[in-house]
């Protein structure tokens, strides 16, 4: 009886390794980064958003220009107007700079909603591309090889940038 079930764990030892020798899975990696830095969309997308935030920043710098060009000319003339002329010109300046605050908030917000817009359709385009490649070449996982500690296994970056077109 003994030996019955010494031999009955060694079967079940022996299926079991062969069974995970069986499920091995195919893994490959991709260095997204590379990818994404080299994609002519991506370079196109950030020269537009370069440009937007260029024309957000001139005009911001004017507001600026303005607020500390007014605010010095306040300044100066402050003890020859009369105090309700003060306490108004003082009223106007925070009007000013609850503007540009504002401006300038608005303006972040619509940078980042105009990168998202034109930065999703790209990554939806690198993910599909990436399971295609992966899928073609019969692997279970693509790993993105930028967080990986250790990336020793098959790289299909060129491949993915070839069904990209570059």
């Amino acid at each position: 009886m003994k030996q019955f079930k010494t031999l009955l764990i060694a079967a079940i030892l022996f299926i079991g390794a062969t069974q995970i020798s069986n499920a091995q899975t195919k893994v490959a990696h991709v260095d997204v980064s590379d990818i994404m830095g080299k994609m002519p969309a991506i370079l196109d997308a950030q020269k537009q958003l370069q440009t937007l935030g260029t024309t957000y920043d001139t005009d911001y710098k004017k507001m600026v220009e303005e607020y500390q060009a007014k605010l010095k000319k306040y300044e100066e003339e402050s003890t020859k107007v009369t105090e309700a002329v003060n306490q108004e010109r003082q009223k106007e300046v925070q009007d000013m700079q609850k503007r540009i605050v504002d401006f300038r908030d608005n303006a972040q917000k619509e940078l980042q909603n105009k990168e998202s817009e034109i930065m999703k359709p790209i990554m939806e385009k690198v993910k599909a591309s990436i399971q295609k490649v992966g899928k073609a070449k019969g692997f279970q996982y693509v790993l993105d090889s930028s967080t990986l500690l250790l990336a020793d296994g098959t790289n299909i970056t060129v491949d993915v940038k070839k069904d990209l077109g570059f």
